[in-house]
């Protein structure tokens, strides 16, 4: 048996196994799927010849994690493509908010709120690792900086009730709120708010990139390097116990809470099972992944140019809907996110035509399909657009759990974003991704920082698991590869 044993091959998951083998350690990876990957999967769901990503499209911390920097993407052959438009947001007047790679460029299109969006915006680009260490610190041993200060002032500014102070038109409020619903929290929750200001510093720094091929080269880098490393990958294979490891010293699970509880069963102490029993799932999403005939006919212009869009109108607009979700209830008009990868891949699709990423928020466990109603989101937005579809792949929440365990109900967090779950994430304790069985850790995005494509979860339950374990006090970054110490634009 291995040194150590990770159940999970997603992206935390991959990232501490890299790390435990860069330490000289025998590391077996088991994963239920047949292929690595977790949320970063890219596979034919519609026609033949059309890429989509499963779950992760969008890149925005490729460059800026703290482990990707270090691993370093680009030298493992992963070929980045960032659009010059990182998101945009359109209205039904006709115009759209855009978030360019180019700050100035933004201001100067954002008219009589340019300024107030460079005064929300412009320090913390200047200061964005500081920013991002913060938001990928463990939330127990934040660093301090002047970058921590920018970053927690102007959040207690827009998670208040003077948000709307700093603005005086209608295009910028909605252009920060569509990207703090990422969170799949009311956009004006104090997590939400920390996601919305890191995800728009970093479209202002390195963009947010697409892989070309499809997210699925992130996790196969990963994969590749562990192997060259000297360990080993098992897939197909569910873990149903951790009774299948006792002689690994160290097992680290990338699983959501719930998996947790289900393969741990009464070897987890009775108090830390309980809790992880009661923790709280947030909305889920449903899935839509469109084959086109062609691009999608934004009404404005400047859309054709974007990576990612939100799709929901007015902040007065997101805010309903997403309360409306959070209340358990579905919407006509539901928040909904697109990405195109085609702007910078054409490889995704065949010649002329283009794969379309889209998802909306929706109650946790709805079995409803709701593809028509995001279809008419699109379409709101992008007159013709129907006419476009040559087929459609559709994965509801309650089926998204039998495409990734970790999906309880559909949500892709592994557990709700509320205050109490983002700082004390998954259960309130100093250690979080300990669990009170020795050697047993949480890597997952149910720990701190959360959600999204970063390894970060995965690196802080490494570097704890090599110093109480092993006896390694080594620099897990350093484990991963090289650090680099420039993002492109930086």
């Amino acid at each position: 048996m291995a040194d150590v044993v990770v159940v999970g091959a997603g992206p935390n998951g991959l990232a501490a196994a890299v790390i435990l083998a860069g330490a000289g350690l025998d590391v077996e990876v088991y994963e239920a799927g047949e292929t690595v990957g977790g949320g970063c999967r890219t596979a034919e769901v519609t026609l033949p010849g059309f890429r989509h990503d499963i779950c992760a499209g969008a890149h925005p911390m490729a460059y800026a994690s703290p482990f990707f920097r270090a691993f370093d993407l680009a030298a493992h052959g992963v070929e980045l493509l960032t659009p010059a438009a990182s998101y945009a947001h359109p209205l039904d007047s006709g115009i759209a908010g855009v978030a360019w790679r180019d700050l100035d460029r933004t201001v100067d299109e954002l008219g009589r709120d340019g300024k107030a969006w460079q005064g929300l915006f412009g320090p913390l680009v200047e200061d964005w690792p500081a920013v991002v260490d913060t938001a990928m610190s463990n939330m127990r041993r934040v660093p301090l900086s002047r970058g921590a200060v920018r970053f927690g002032l102007r959040m207690f500014e827009q998670g208040s009730p003077f948000w709307n102070a700093r603005f005086s038109g209608e295009v910028a409020p909605a252009l920060f709120t569509g990207v703090a619903a990422h969170a799949v929290r009311p956009p004006r929750a104090l997590p939400a708010v920390g996601a919305g200001l890191l995800l728009a510093t970093l479209a202002h720094v390195g963009g947010w990139p697409v892989p070309r091929g499809g997210s699925q080269a992130i996790v196969d880098a990963l994969a590749a390097e562990l192997r060259r490393r000297g360990g080993r990958v098992v897939t197909g294979h569910r873990v149903d116990s951790l009774a299948e490891f006792g002689s690994a010293r160290a097992v680290l699970c990338d699983t959501s809470p719930a998996e947790l509880v289900r393969i741990g069963g009464d070897r987890l102490p009775t108090g830390y099972r309980r809790r992880l029993g009661n923790v709280r799932y947030g909305p889920g999403s449903c899935k839509v992944d469109f084959a086109l005939s062609g691009p999608v006919p934004w009404q404005a212009p400047e859309c054709a140019e974007a990576g990612t869009l939100h799709l929901v109108g007015s902040r007065a607009e997101a805010m309903a809907a997403e309360h409306a979700v959070a209340a358990g209830m579905h919407t006509d008009r539901p928040y909904t996110l697109i990405i195109q990868p085609g702007v910078v891949d054409a490889g995704r699709a065949p010649a002329g035509q283009h794969t379309l990423y889209a998802y909306a928020h929706v109650p946790n466990g709805s079995d409803r399909d709701i593809s028509e109603q995001i279809t008419g989101q699109i379409e709101r937005f992008a007159p013709g657009f129907r006419d476009l579809i040559l087929a459609k792949h559709v994965y509801t929440a309650a089926e998204l759990p039998v495409y990734n365990a970790n999906y309880v109900g559909g949500d892709i967090g592994a557990g709700a974003m509320t205050l109490m779950q983002t700082v004390f994430r998954p259960v309130p304790r100093w250690n979080p991704h300990t669990t009170g069985l020795p050697g047993v850790y949480l890597c997952s995005s149910a720990t701190p920082p959360g959600g999204g494509v970063h390894g970060m979860a995965g690196t802080h339950a490494a570097a704890h698991a090599l110093r109480t374990v092993f006896g390694i006090r080594a620099d897990p970054l350093e484990l991963a590869g090289a650090n680099a110490e420039t993002m492109p634009g930086s």
